[in-house]
């Protein structure tokens, strides 16, 4: 039984997800949903599992996740399942709202939608968590993740419930998010402590930073998932005047290549 998995991360929580879920399944393979960007409008899986996994942002989906959900023709697959990776609220309402989209395609909606709270890092409201605080969420994920790891393996459905409460925070945060996302990168700075590197560029799921003399230059198609800002490895991107004191979070499980992976691009 082949399976395969889509993901998106910004800063590692979603990847590690799936890399800890794809180690049950035997035969499976991760396929990066930014690499797919460009590619036709149709994106047929004929594996027998299909996931996807993913942060949620805003009480919804991220918006690169939306548009490949619009595009999946999962007609050849017999199971398909999501998880989804939160910090404070609104996972049920981004499974939802991925089951609708998938179920106005080829093939059916979710068979199975999970949730794992992983830390927490937008960076340009609240401060990540560190220390005992950072590693007691990291072990509680790894455990959750045991769990639903074996449950896929075995097919199991899964509805994760769609409270009154979630949908009225869905509502009331998502639309705003999804209208603004793109141009939301004008809240993207850079200090003199810029070295050039070119991380920010390279590590860009959307490919919305290029270098202009040296210096990130954003492109206004960003997907507000803030891996310029938590891996720059001089701590040189900033988004107001609050995040220069803030802690940079990535996930201890994934590493810089990973994120330079998920950003090339497929044919």
């Amino acid at each position: 039984m082949k399976t395969l998995i889509y993901y998106f991360t910004g800063t590692g929580n979603s990847l590690a997800a799936a890399k800890r879920i794809a180690a049950e399944q035997g035969d499976c393979a991760l396929v990066p949903i930014a690499s797919l960007a460009d590619t036709p409008v149709n994106i047929v899986s004929d594996a027998d599992h299909v996931g996807i996994v993913f942060p949620v942002y805003f009480a919804g989906l991220p918006a690169m996740v939306a548009s490949f959900a619009g595009r999946l023709d999962l007609s050849r697959s017999q199971y398909t399942f999501a998880v989804a990776t939160y910090g404070g609220f609104g996972a049920e309402a981004a499974l939802r709202q991925l089951d609708g989209i998938l179920r106005g395609r080829p093939g059916h909606g979710l068979d199975a939608g999970f949730m794992v709270k992983m830390p927490s890092n937008y960076i340009i409201m609240y401060n990540p968590p560190s220390g005992e605080k950072l590693q007691g969420v990291l072990a509680a994920a790894g455990a959750e993740l045991e769990t639903i790891s074996r449950e896929i393996r075995d097919s199991t459905r899964a509805d994760p419930g769609y409270p009154l409460s979630i949908r009225l925070m869905h509502l009331l945060f998502y639309p705003r998010f999804a209208s603004h996302v793109h141009g939301d990168d004008k809240k993207f700075s850079v200090t003199e402590k810029c070295t050039s590197c070119g991380t920010c560029a390279a590590i860009c799921p959307a490919h919305n930073i290029e270098l202009v003399d040296g210096r990130p230059v954003w492109q206004h198609r960003c997907e507000l998932c803030c891996g310029c800002i938590h891996l720059c490895p001089a701590e040189a991107i900033q988004a107001g005047p609050k995040t220069a004191a803030r802690t940079r979070y990535r996930n201890p499980g994934v590493h810089i290549g990973d994120f330079k992976a998920q950003a090339e691009k497929r044919t």
